[in-house]
């Protein structure tokens, strides 16, 4: 059996944590890793104790959602809060950083920013991590599979189960179709 590498193991971890996010436009999940240890997780979401945005909508200034912190802001501030140092450490993020976060990640020390998946990734910020000398590394998740969409793919598959079934109890294939759609979605 072949073991998961580093990358898709810190990759998977920063997708985990995506599924925690409150925000209704993104889930952005964001693992940092110092000497193949975690020293600090966070994901995009309301301020502790704040409204959250799946309660009651994004409030968009700007074509921006200010009600959010930043996955990568919260592993960050997670480790000032503790006081967890972020020199030549790596992120393992969802996403491409905004130019916020990779200023912020830049200040920090962060020396490597792996990110699976491409997010209107702004030139300056590209800049601005070359002339600092921080790696960017694209990882996208392969090994292992984390679905955000899964409750609305769930209820879509179970809505067609039930109007399959009405129209058709007669065919067998269908039939063996259907019970092995519901033996996956059964909990």
């Amino acid at each position: 059996m072949e073991r998961i590498s580093w990358d898709q193991y810190f990759m998977a971890q920063s997708h985990l944590l995506s599924l925690r996010s409150t925000c209704t436009r993104l889930m952005v999940g964001a693992t940092i890793v110092r000497d193949k240890r975690i020293i600090a997780g966070g994901y995009n979401g309301s301020v502790s104790g704040g409204v959250h945005c799946v309660d009651e909508g994004c409030y968009v200034i700007d074509g921006h959602c200010v009600r959010t912190v930043h996955a990568e802001a919260n592993a960050l501030l997670q480790c000032a809060k503790f006081g967890v140092p972020t020199e030549n450490a790596d992120i393992y993020v969802t996403h491409f950083p905004c130019l916020q976060c990779s200023k912020q990640l830049i200040q920090s020390g962060i020396r490597t920013v792996f990110y699976a998946e491409d997010y209107k990734n702004h030139p300056y910020a590209e800049q601005l991590f070359r002339e600092a000398g921080v790696e960017t590394k694209k990882v996208e998740l392969t090994y292992l599979a984390v679905d955000t969409k899964y409750q609305e793919k769930e209820r879509y598959v179970k809505e067609l189960v039930e109007k399959v079934n009405r129209n058709s109890r007669e065919d067998q294939e269908l039939q063996v179709l259907i019970n092995k759609v519901e033996a996956l979605f059964t909990k």
